[in-house]
């Protein structure tokens, strides 16, 4: 028979573990939906960096589906009482965990790079507009969307071979003057993209942290279910 402290205990760890295969578990559906998003939209700037990966989507997608059917088969394995179910999926939160972590140091270690090869892909892309479709249209699409215009600045439009400032720039679409500046963007998409992520870098790393610490509370609540399940297991044995 089980003390009512050792029950209180268990009910207690239960039921965080509970709340946290809950959290874990909306966390993987919102991976999921974010990789949805992504590939939805991403398609259109795709163009724009010969050093883009397109696989980026499908990693959070298949992410968000690891995370569903581990947070389900840890709320299971919770209700159940399995202490070697409960071993497995701290493993497999570990390692989701190490991932995270990974891909965060690497987002950090290589953001000069990716900033670099933004701009890179803008110049190709711009070098090639009104002759290759697909870049055409990405780069219509970046400017129409975040508000902005050329790398640095609408004037960047003459460097190249089309030689003018296309009506993507405009911030209306009827009656527009694109050697108006007042009537185009002029803040270039390198620098208003590569100075949104700078400003919001620091809130992105925090939320990061904020997941690892949460990631490591659930691993520890979940050996120490475990043990404790086994060690109740064996003092009803003797």
């Amino acid at each position: 028979m089980r003390s009512l402290q050792t029950v209180a205990a268990l009910t207690c760890m239960k039921t965080l573990l509970m709340i946290f295969n809950t959290l874990f578990w909306a966390s993987g559906i919102f991976l999921l939906i974010l990789g949805v998003w992504l590939h939805v939209e991403l398609h259109k700037f795709i163009e724009l960096s010969p050093d883009f990966s397109a696989t980026a989507p499908y990693v959070l997608v298949g992410t968000g589906i690891l995370i569903l059917f581990l947070g389900t088969l840890a709320c299971c394995c919770t209700v159940k009482e399995q202490p070697i179910l409960l071993y497995i999926y701290a493993a497999f939160l570990s390692i989701v965990f190490v991932v995270e972590v990974s891909a965060c140091v690497s987002g950090y270690a290589y953001r000069n790079q990716l900033s670099d090869a933004f701009e890179k892909g803008l110049n190709t892309s711009m070098g090639s507009y009104n002759v290759e479709y697909s870049r055409t249209s990405a780069i219509n699409s970046l400017q129409a969307h975040v508000h902005c215009c050329g790398i640095n600045g609408a004037g960047d439009w003459y460097n190249v071979p089309y030689g003018k400032i296309p009506g993507s720039c405009c911030k209306t679409n009827m009656g527009c003057d694109t050697t108006n500046p007042v009537l185009i963007y002029n803040t270039g998409c390198h620098v208003l993209v590569t100075g949104l992520l700078r400003s919001n870098f620091g809130v992105v790393g925090m939320a990061a942290i904020g997941l690892s610490v949460f990631q490591l509370f659930g691993i520890a609540l979940t050996i120490m279910l475990a043990k404790l399940l086994l060690k109740t297991k064996y003092e009803s044995m003797s």
